[in-house]
């Protein structure tokens, strides 16, 4: 350990990588520190108590305290996943380069069938975004359009690619 003298009464210790353990360490030492601490020093001492015990809870819990809402609670529409982008991506190559791709004859059916209710522009707009992995800034560049204009298209594809999923008798492959 490091040593680094800052006052004759006050010292500093590198206790090494950012671990719970570690961090607990350093909460104790400032606290030790902050009961021997004047009225200047508590304001500063009590902010890296706080700082260190912030830090523990983000480590030992693996989220962000304070949060009111987790990652793994989002709200329904925002879980949503329309289907596997590596899906899209080779129905993609598949109809543009005419190359072999992992997609079987009845996925690229399924997925003709759910693009079938897009129009031309929500067609586009969602491929470009979907398959080709473009930013709507790109592709608003290219399609000369704004970039709300892009995220409406692509929104309103997927809510009509979803309900035509749902709503499609082509779910299940008969045998």
């Amino acid at each position: 350990m490091n040593k680094v003298q800052i006052k004759p009464e006050w010292s500093v210790l590198d206790l090494g990588e950012a671990t719970v353990l570690n961090y607990e360490r350093s909460r104790l030492g400032a606290e030790r520190a902050y009961r021997r601490a004047d009225a200047d020093d508590k304001k500063v001492i009590s902010g890296m108590v706080s700082d260190c015990e912030f830090v523990i809870e983000w480590l030992s819990t693996g989220r962000r305290p304070g949060n009111k809402r987790g990652i793994e609670r989002r709200a329904a529409y925002q879980n949503e996943r329309l289907m596997d982008p590596v899906r899209m991506q080779a129905f993609v190559q598949h109809s543009t380069a005419g190359s072999p791709s992992n997609l079987s004859d009845w996925e690229m059916f399924q997925l003709e069938d759910a693009l079938s209710t897009l129009s031309p522009r929500e067609r586009e707009c969602y491929t470009l975004a979907h398959g080709e992995c473009f930013s709507y800034a790109e592709i608003s560049m290219m399609l000369f359009i704004s970039k709300a204009s892009v995220q409406d298209y692509v929104e309103r594809a997927q809510k009509k690619i979803t309900e035509a999923l749902k709503s499609s008798l082509f779910l299940i492959q008969c045998d």
